[in-house]
């Protein structure tokens, strides 16, 4: 059994002067990875909307009123159309996600699965997040070419209990454990910005380091408060508070991919040169995350050029 740190220890490595924690984070990142190098992910709302899950974050909520439009699945010509451009502009990792509590076996289930064949026949390697899942679904996925199931946490097992009451953090656990049983490797991180305290944020990556064996992707989304929401008026997240937590994981996770992920262009050009020094390696590039603003890729390999870096396969 593996030896997980706690969350005193944890604690120690966040609240280290500024400058010995990036110094220790980029020590990390360059014994496991290029330091000019970032992995492209494109992100595809497979199925928007219209969602029977209270997260008190997400505009899909049936819940909550927000002016987002529900959209039924797509169908795989058009999800390939996305897949096609994406490959166009240097991603090599396509992630899917499904608004809902989950996919039942049938219809739905079946064509997820042709998709995820497309897409991999492609080139690229396939992601979904298809929401709670069983061993068996997880399995179905691998054998149609998935790579990688995401799967959040979203923050501490107490601040989780605040911000969802139809679901709960065992259950997400529940469905982690299922894809890892079937061989899928995992993406799971969590919101920054929620209202959650630094204890919070402690415990958060304490329950990320508690999975054994840890994530193969972590992300690291910042709050997009959207109206009509119950988290509509959250006030923005200080970026060094972002940093400080990227840091620190990238310490505690060496061997997995950080990922700035929703949120990441509430981050100047600087703070994310500040994160990508600190050990992030993976970003969403692409004009739409799901229900909030992206960063288009022409804007992307800008700001990589001008930080003498490239994408993950390409040439600096």
């Amino acid at each position: 059994m593996k030896q997980c740190p706690t969350p005193q220890a944890i604690r120690a490595i966040h609240d280290q002067p500024f400058p010995e924690l990036v110094r220790q984070a980029m020590a990390s990142h360059r014994q496991h990875w290029n330091p000019l190098e970032v992995q492209l992910c494109v992100l595809d709302a497979l199925k928007t909307g219209d969602c029977s899950e209270d997260c008190a974050y997400c505009a899909q909520s049936a819940h909550h009123t927000t002016t987002l439009k529900a959209d039924p699945l797509k169908d795989r010509d058009k999800v390939l159309e996305g897949a096609r451009r994406a490959l166009e502009s240097g991603a090599t990792r396509y992630c899917m996600a499904t608004s809902g509590r989950g996919i039942q076996e049938g219809p739905d289930f079946d064509r997820v699965l042709e998709i995820v064949q497309s897409v991999s026949d492609l080139g690229l390697e396939p992601c979904v997040s298809l929401g709670l899942i069983h061993e068996g679904q997880a399995r179905r996925l691998k054998a149609a070419g998935c790579a990688i199931y995401n799967h959040n946490l979203d923050s501490s097992r107490l601040v989780y209990q605040r911000i969802v009451s139809t679901h709960t953090f065992d259950e997400r656990l529940e469905t982690i454990r299922a894809v890892r049983e079937a061989g899928l490797q995992v993406c799971c991180g969590g919101i920054l910005g929620l209202g959650e305290s630094l204890e919070d944020r402690i415990h958060f990556l304490h329950e990320l380091a508690s999975l054994d064996p840890i994530p193969d992707a972590i992300p690291f989304n910042i709050l997009v408060p959207i109206p009509g929401t119950p988290l509509e008026g959250m006030p923005p997240l200080p970026p060094l508070e972002a940093i400080r937590v990227i840091a620190t994981a990238r310490i505690l996770f060496p061997t997995s991919r950080i990922r700035l992920a929703a949120g990441r262009t509430s981050l100047s050009p600087e703070a994310q040169a500040l994160a990508f020094l600190c050990g992030a390696n993976s970003i969403f590039s692409g004009e739409k995350l799901l229900t909030t603003p992206g960063s288009e890729a022409d804007s992307d390999q800008v700001l990589l050029r001008n930080l003498g870096m490239h994408p993950e396969g390409g040439k600096s």
